[in-house]
């Protein structure tokens, strides 16, 4: 066991369980990583008919993400760095769609001074509607409730 793997390493590991997987369902991507940051490492597929892998949600996507961290972590003995999943360019999609809901609540909020509560979401999505809202004048945001039904609030900023 590697005393600490390196952001290449942890992706080429992540990339082999992403390509097994994928084989394992019968579909075909094309499975590659890169390394996004000093701590971060996304692995994507892209390839025809890829959805299943994707889930309600991401549902699906993000219990694979876990399973790979879990993966990777195995051959470690100290934490792994931040690894990401993506498939079919879904992460980007679905960050460009909450950023633009997230944008219409926000004028929303803004315009009748009245907060609005929005459905629980994942971490990685709260984060993306704290980041929206923040470069948006006028609002705040808070997180409230207790996993997995945690959820963000919008409200005016007086």
């Amino acid at each position: 066991m590697e005393e600490r793997l390196t952001l290449e390493q942890q992706g080429e590991l992540a990339t082999d369980f992403v390509r097994g997987l994928v084989q394992s369902f019968g579909l075909t991507a094309d499975v590659a990583y890169r390394v996004v940051d000093d701590e971060t490492v996304e692995v994507a597929a892209e390839g025809p008919e890829l959805g299943v892998l994707i889930g309600q949600k991401g549902s699906t996507l993000a219990a694979i993400q876990e399973l790979v961290r879990s993966s990777v972590q195995r051959h470690s003995e100290q934490r792994t760095d931040r690894i990401l999943v993506d498939v079919g360019g879904y992460r980007q999609k679905r960050t460009a769609a909450l950023a633009r809901f997230t944008t219409t609540i926000a004028e929303e909020v803004r315009s009748s001074g009245e907060e609005r509560a929005l459905e629980p979401m994942t971490p990685a999505d709260r984060k993306i509607v704290h980041d929206v809202v923040n470069e948006i004048e006028g609002v705040v945001t808070r997180s409230e409730g207790v996993e997995p039904s945690r959820y963000v609030v919008i409200s005016p900023n007086d």
